[in-house]
């Protein structure tokens, strides 16, 4: 199982970087990151080599903060390796409710990273089409 932490941001000037600044001095790693807004707020979603640590630290600066269990599941870096993902889980019923992904290796291997209404479904669905997820540790080491 893999952990997100999910920001929740007045969309104004200073926030990524109170929230970066936080991480920075506790000295963990960003491996990905999104934001998305929508009137005037936003979500800040973060894959960091310390997930618990990182969660601490922001809500101890008075950060909203929540960690999130996520699939992060390997793919080749090749046109179609998404879509085979989305396939498996569409064929069996699975919902992908938020994605983001980024590139190991060019040409060779990308993370997705997704969470859906039935984790352990998704689990089960992707290791059986011989899907590698990913641990904490693994994303990291990745």
């Amino acid at each position: 199982m893999a952990h997100q932490v999910s920001v929740f941001a007045e969309n104004k000037p200073g926030r990524i970087e109170k929230i970066t600044r936080v991480l920075a001095q506790e000295e963990i790693n960003i491996r990905a990151i999104t934001i998305s807004s929508a009137n005037g707020f936003g979500v800040i979603k973060i894959l960091v080599d310390k997930p618990q640590k990182a969660y601490d630290a922001l809500r101890a600066q008075g950060i909203p903060t929540y960690l999130q269990e996520v699939i992060a599941v390997v793919m080749e870096d090749k046109p179609g390796s998404l879509h085979r993902i989305a396939q498996v889980l569409t064929e069996n019923g699975v919902n992908i409710e938020d994605a983001y992904g980024f590139v190991v290796k060019s040409g060779e291997k990308a993370v997705l990273v997704i969470q859906v209404e039935n984790q352990p479904r998704a689990q089960s669905v992707l290791e059986r089409n011989g899907f590698e997820l990913l641990s904490d540790e693994a994303i990291y080491q990745s």
